[in-house]
This record gives structure tokens, C-alpha cells and sequence, in this order.
């Protein structure tokens, strides 16, 4: 799973790019450049790659979209990456990558039955977030001048640190953790262009920003945000299964009746960790860089003319009209933490 499942019991509002002008996002990288390695493919659903092969959708989404967020509408992104993941995480790593391995064999035998349909609904649940793609866009996003910083652990619980201290306006990520986390405002589908692939559908839907209040939602469902967080362990999140037959509208009523876990009946308390609290202080209490420096620096445009066009084969024009936008986008703001964030 991706994430915990709050969809059906949440308001959330779309908005547009022109009503998020100038707000700042602590942006969940992780969430970003899977978005990226999904939707940034060529018709036959392969991913753009380098003449040697290296791996260049990433860079295609962070060079495009995220700049014109920047240039356009004078969005203030500062990237947060993961850190070292949580050992109460490794089920949901072992278990994405089992996903991963078989959509990468349904696609290739979908590919020799010539059924393309299926082959894209299938290739775009293989993209995989390397150490090299995480490496270049931690370069990229250097040279084009936007500050980012890597987590202890989990990327969104630092990033809706980052918000709930008031650093930021909004998380920007795609999933619901960050409420879990504390996020006061969760961004989702900060993205300007594309369409988000439901393989158990075999269709897609545009993807819209729309945004998600932490205080506005925990009201109307007259919950607290711990209970919230023991919500979600009935669902299941990232560091336990949840209970099988429990979804979020019945985990909701669960809550409303019996306030907290412990008090839940046996049969249901039973499936849940027995390391509750260890779960539960994941998202009330979560390991963050409390203390940070995100000095912004201005972009360096021959740095991203010599990284793309001669190292990665991107047109240079193409480069050079995106790098002179970032330049004096950017110009026009003090380089102080204080102006590029809150």
C-alpha cells in the first residue's frame, strides 16, 4: 500500500495554481519523483532515458513542472527527502518491491501479447526511486536554486514538522500520512500537467491540486488527531497491516464508540501491534530534524546547461530558457531563509 487509506472520510478542496500564488510546500520528494517516473514515459510506456541508458524522466518532471511552479506562479518548494526508513517500515518496502517485480513481468508479457493497454496500466507501477535518481535530483534541484534536506527517517513526518512549525504554508505530497504527522494543511497533486493511472480501473483522471485542512476535517469528524492516527491503524498504514474488513468509515464509527485502541473489542484489538504505542509515536512523535538550515542559494544556470544538455543530451535551448526563468524569478527575492519559506 501507498500510504494510509482516509479517502472516504475526508473534505478535500481543489484549487489551482493561480489561488496557491506564492505560498511555500514542504515537498514530500519521494512522492514527486514516483509521480515523475510514473506519468514522464514515451507512448510505449518505457521511461525518457540518456544516451547512455541513465534514467532522465525525473529530471524531465523537476526541470518542467517544478520550475513552472517557480517561474509561473512563484511557488516556494523546499524538497524533503527520506531518510533512513523506520524498521516498522520494512513489510511496506519488501512489499512494494513485490509489486513492482510482478508489474514488471505482467508488462513485458502484456508487451508480447501486444496488448498495450494493459502494458501501460502495468509499466507505470515500475518506476523505482534509485540511489542514482535520487542523486541527480538532489543535484538538479541545486543548480536550479530550490533548497532541500534530507530526513532522519520518514520524509513527510519532517515535512509536516516543517508546516506545523510554520516554516511552510502546506505540505505538498499525495498521501494522507502527513495528517498522521500533524501537517496543518496537506497540498496534494502539486503538478501541472498529467493524468494519474488507476490500474485496478484501467482508466485515469486528471490530476487537480486540491487540499486537505488538518483542524477543518478533524471537526467535522468530531475526532481528535490522536484518534485519527488510531483510525488509521485500523485501516493499516506503512507500519502495520491494520485489520482485514475494517475500512475507513467503519474504523471511523469504531473510534466515535470506543474512543481509543485499548477499549476496542477483543476481537478487533487483538490484530492490531501489539507494540501500539510504538506505532502510534511513529506519527505523534516522529523522529525530525528539529533544527535545520535551508540557506537558499540562487540557481546556477551553466551548472544546469553543463548537467542537462551536455552530460544528459537535454536541448540546450531548451535548458537555457528554463535556467534564465529560474535566474531572474529568483532574483526578485532575498535570498534569506525567512523569504523563501513562511
Amino acid at each position: 500500500m501507498l500510504g494510509v487509506l482516509l479517502t472516504p472520510i475526508l473534505k478535500r478542496e481543489q484549487t489551482s495554481f493561480k489561488a496557491l500564488y506564492g505560498k511555500s510546500f514542504a515537498v514530500d520528494a519521494s512522492i514527486e519523483l514516483h509521480q515523475f517516473l510514473a506519468l514522464i514515459r514515451k507512448p510505449d510506456g518505457s521511461l525518457f532515458t540518456d544516451p547512455k541508458g541513465r534514467v532522465t524522466s525525473h529530471l524531465i518532471g523537476l526541470l518542467t513542472r517544478t520550475s513552472r511552479l517557480v517561474i509561473e506562479y512563484k511557488l516556494r518548494p523546499v524538497f524533503v527527502f527520506d531518510g533512513r526508513p523506520n524498521p516498522l517500515k520494512s513489510a511496506t518496502i519488501e512489499a512494494r518491491r513485490k509489486v513492482q517485480q510482478k508489474a514488471q513481468t505482467e508488462y513485458l508479457q502484456a508487451i508480447t501479447a501486444r496488448d498495450y493497454s494493459k502494458a501501460w496500466s502495468k509499466v507505470v507501477m515500475t518506476g523505482r526511486v534509485t540511489g542514482e535518481v535520487l542523486a541527480d535530483a538532489k543535484k538538479l534541484l541545486s543548480l536550479m536554486g530550490i533548497p532541500w534536506l534530507e530526513a532522519l527517517e520518514d520524509g513527510e513526518a519532517q515535512a509536516s514538522f516543517m508546516a506545523a512549525k510554520g516554516d511552510v504554508w502546506a505540505v505538498g505530497s499525495k498521501d494522507y500520512d502527513c495528517l498522521l504527522f500533524g501537517a496543518p494543511i496537506l497540498a496534494r497533486y502539486l503538478t501541472l500537467t498529467g493524468r494519474e493511472y488507476l490500474p485496478s480501473k484501467r482508466t485515469s483522471r486528471p490530476l487537480i491540486p486540491e487540499l486537505v485542512n488538518l483542524a477543518d476535517n478533524l471537526q467535522a469528524l468530531g475526532i481528535s488527531r490522536e484518534q485519527l492516527v488510531d483510525l488509521a491503524l485500523l485501516v493499516g498504514t506503512d507500519f502495520n497491516e491494520g485489520v482485514m474488513g475494517i475500512g475507513p468509515k467503519r474504523g471511523l464509527a469504531l473510534i466515535r464508540k470506543y474512543g481509543v485502541a485499548e477499549e476496542f473489542p477483543e476481537e478487533i484489538r487483538s490484530h492490531l501491534p501489539e507494540n501500539l504505542d510504538s506505532v502510534r509515536n511513529i506519527f505523534l512523535h516522529p523522529r525530525v530534524l528539529e533544527n535545520y538550515s535551508l540557506k537558499k542559494r540562487g540557481p546556477d544556470p551553466d551548472g544546469m546547461v553543463e548537467f542537462l544538455s551536455e552530460e544528459r543530451a537535454f536541448k540546450r535551448d531548451r535548458v537555457q530558457k528554463v535556467a534564465d526563468g529560474l535566474a531572474e524569478s529568483q532574483s526578485k527575492s532575498d535570498s534569506q531563509l525567512g523569504q523563501w519559506l513562511a
